[in-house]
């Protein structure tokens, strides 16, 4: 059946399933994972691991080790041990873009909206809002986000599909876990569109639900559809909702490199809260995204497992034992046993800008040890020569540290803002070249 008039583009990609997604992706990952110990063989360190430091005990020192030897083995241990094994990508990505309005907020921007396809037929789409700035002319850089409630949240558009996955309750106009119009444009200050673009940027945003729903349910979401062929079951190193939610950052990326209004070297990825665990992840894994921003992202994202204050890693496999692998519930009583902690995480971005952005009073998400993480992933800046964490101390409350690696905290609590925003604005300007 052809399509409707107004849509307008469909572009199938052809990166190989089982093949390298492009730019270090996270199907670079060596297999053999069989190979690596049991927990309870691995060294007890109450330590951050040294980095640049391999299993083997050899040292890293030149950025060829790094890439060649180092980076992988961090990627293979955080899937292993950690996320779960991200698939490689699909071989039948497609996307169809429509065009819902061409002057919204009054001429200003281009909405669109974007249809991924991807796996077996009965695999769910990935519905991408896109909203583009229409002035001035030229690519434009682009924020990229997951919402926890639904596209039609982030603006009043009637156009916009409702979500038709499952949807926590407590999200805006949901009824029996059902979005309803209720919710249109509930959430417009979390992610202050308009600001953002009266500042020249794009921003692409797509429901969580859409890839994976959020509950400790692997039957429904992309996870019975793209599974390694022949595996019966869930394994302990199976991926987790974080590392496909991750995986559904890279197919919208996918997307965006190929769109003629943005400038595909200058993408960002920004998340709140579980999402900026997931943004950190993404980021992480996959090349072609510039500059991360994980807000207020916690244990499991930015805070280091061997933790200081807030959330530990007992405490969020207990309350969200879908977010992760099997295997890393084995590390609740034993969290020194990591071969990593998140400053490795961090570190797999270098050299590229990473923000921690952090409240004083969401005390549950670690501010100070975050910085730490900051601290622990430097020397792998350095070594690429990145000038990395430019200060050894937590700035002030509302002054954004904005060195590669960077850190702002303000007052309030666990919250994403449009004040927020002006910082994220002000960090992608410093490290894109904007205004």
């Amino acid at each position: 059946m052809p399509l409707p008039a107004r849509i307008y583009g469909v572009i199938a990609m052809f990166a190989a399933f089982g093949c390298l997604e492009p730019a270090g992706a996270a199907d670079e990952l060596p297999r053999g994972a069989d190979e690596l110990p049991p927990v309870s063989s691995l060294p007890a360190n109450p330590e951050f691991p040294d980095p640049l430091t391999m299993m083997s005990g050899e040292k890293v020192a030149s950025r060829e080790e790094w890439i060649t030897k180092r980076r992988p083995e961090l990627i293979r241990l955080f899937q292993y041990y950690m996320y779960g094994q991200l698939p490689p990508a699909p071989t039948n990505t497609a996307f169809a873009v429509e065009v819902l309005s061409p002057d919204y907020f009054d001429g200003k921007a281009t909405i669109k909206k974007v249809t991924i396809s991807f796996g077996p037929p009965q695999t769910p789409k990935l519905n991408l809002l896109l909203v583009v700035p229409n002035r001035p002319a030229g690519l434009k850089p682009v924020f990229l986000g997951i919402n926890f409630c639904g596209n039609h949240t982030l603006l009043d558009h009637p156009a916009i599909p409702l979500p038709t996955a499952w949807m926590p309750d407590h999200c805006p106009g949901c009824r029996d876990h059902q979005a309803t119009d209720a919710g249109r444009g509930a959430q417009k200050d979390v992610w202050a569109v308009e600001q953002t673009i009266d500042h020249g940027y794009a921003l692409a945003c797509f429901y969580a639900g859409d890839i994976d729903p959020d509950r400790n349910d692997f039957s429904d979401g992309v996870h019975p559809h793209i599974s390694p062929p022949g595996e019966k079951g869930r394994g302990p190193h199976d991926w987790g909702t974080i590392a496909a939610w991750a995986w559904g950052v890279h197919r919208a990326v996918d997307y965006l490199v190929t769109d003629r209004d943005l400038d595909k070297s200058r993408i960002a990825v920004v998340g709140h809260s579980r999402m900026g665990k997931t943004a950190l992840l993404a980021g992480a894994l996959d090349e072609r995204i510039a500059l991360v921003i994980p807000h207020q992202a916690g244990c499991g994202g930015t805070a280091p497992s061997r933790h200081e204050i807030g959330e530990t890693v007992r405490q969020i496999n207990k309350s969200f034992p879908h977010w992760f692998c099997d295997e890393f519930k084995n590390f609740n009583d034993e969290v020194e046993r990591l071969p990593f902690d998140q400053h490795c995480l961090v570190a797999l971005c270098a050299p590229r800008p990473v923000l921690l952005s952090n409240a004083e009073e969401d005390t549950w998400a670690d501010p100070q040890g975050q910085f730490r993480v900051l601290q622990g992933a430097d020397p792998v800046y350095r070594l690429l020569g990145s000038p990395g964490l430019r200060e050894n101390h937590i700035p002030e409350p509302d002054r954004l540290l904005d060195s590669p690696l960077g850190y702002y905290i303000r007052p309030g609590k666990h919250a994403m803002t449009t004040g927020d925003w002006k910082i994220f604005l002000a960090f992608a300007d410093r490290h894109f070249g904007g205004r």
